[in-house]
């Protein structure tokens, strides 16, 4: 396994300090799994203000589709062959068919009746309990034998900046037989690690990244937190893989709940610096997959310049699907390390 860095240097004259050469330091990474390459540039202090949460939310609670005094009956429900009882609950919590479904089994689980939730706020059992409604919708549609039951996703995109329209807490939750690009480029590779090496590469890469240290978080649980080598996100990534788990079926009851523990503690990290929004997808194999492991990503999202409302994707992410992270994976491991050394669950 190979963690590969190519050092790049930029030389300008800087009208700031008298035309003098100044150099800029940035760098190439490539992911060890898939070798898709990561920039590490553009830096700046990992620190941004917060807007005015009480204006950016004023009103919203009106048209809310997924507020307890409209879910019921603006949503829809899932056909009798599908899911008999057309929706369903765990407490204050919904899941119902996604009107703009990514695949055949979409659906939407709102994460309780509260409309606006800060970060910080989500506490690990609505986490815990919204994948745990997303699960049981997952076993349907897998005791039925949908031939779409092969791939079981969550995604969670956390306020505006993250791509969400709605400030209401709600999963995407889908199963699909078509895995999504960057999926399926791991699985694939993951599987010609196996049949080249005869391991499997995230028990590798769990062992080796424990080892180095520098990017390891902790472990809670059978889940290992390591900041992401080749991050996605302009402050980095956090990534969760779960010992001896190959797809979201096989999670446990207490995977579930030290997911949420992780979770909550990538948030409260990220908010100090300012970060209110991210993205959180589930990265899965078949239930036959034992070349890979079960994994998530957790992306922060933010502004490059906030005045302006200006978001963290340009064209060398939309088009060229080229990522870029403003500093070094290693550095924002430490600003991230405090919360996972702290509270409940955790051993570093």
């Amino acid at each position: 396994m190979r963690f590969e860095a190519y050092p790049k240097e930029t030389v300008l004259l800087d009208p700031f300090q008298d035309m003098k050469r100044r150099s800029i330091r940035s760098e190439i990474r490539k992911d060890p799994l898939t070798g898709r390459t990561a920039r590490i540039c553009h830096f700046m202090k990992l620190q941004w203000a917060k807007p005015d949460f009480e204006k950016l939310v004023a009103g919203t609670e009106k048209t809310c589709p997924f507020c307890p005094n409209r879910v019921l009956k603006v949503t829809p429900c899932f056909p009798k062959e599908i899911l008999p009882e057309g929706r369903l609950t765990l407490d204050d919590m919904i899941l119902f068919p996604n009107t703009a479904p990514y695949d055949c089994l979409g659906a939407v689980a709102t994460m309780g009746s509260r409309h606006f939730t800060p970060m910080t706020e989500f506490e690990p059992d609505r986490i815990f309990r919204a994948f745990t409604l997303a699960a049981q919708f997952f076993r349907r549609v897998e005791q039925i034998g949908h031939p779409e039951s092969v791939f079981h996703i969550i995604n969670w995109n956390y306020m505006p900046v993250s791509g969400s329209s709605l400030i209401h807490g709600h999963l995407q939750v889908f199963a699909t037989s078509s895995a999504p690009n960057l999926m399926r480029q791991e699985l694939d590779a993951a599987k010609a690690y196996m049949d080249w090496h005869g391991t499997n590469f995230w028990d590798d890469f769990i062992r080796q990244e424990k080892e180095a240290g520098d990017r390891y978080l902790g472990t809670i649980g059978r889940s290992h937190w390591f900041s992401a080598y080749a991050p996605i996100g302009v402050a980095g990534d956090v990534l969760a893989v779960v010992d001896g788990v190959c797809s979201t079926l096989d999670l446990s009851e207490k995977d579930l709940r030290d997911i949420a523990v992780g979770l909550t503690k990538a948030m409260a990290a990220y908010d100090k610096m300012g970060i209110f929004s991210f993205n959180m997808n589930f990265f899965t194999g078949g239930k036959d997959d034992d070349y890979t492991r079960f994994h998530l990503l957790f992306s922060p999202r933010t502004y490059f310049n906030q005045a302006l409302g200006t978001p963290d994707i340009g064209a060398l992410r939309n088009l060229y699907n080229e990522t870029l992270c403003m500093a070094f994976p290693e550095e924002i491991n430490e600003m991230l390390k405090p919360e996972f050394r702290e509270g409940r669950g955790s051993t570093l």
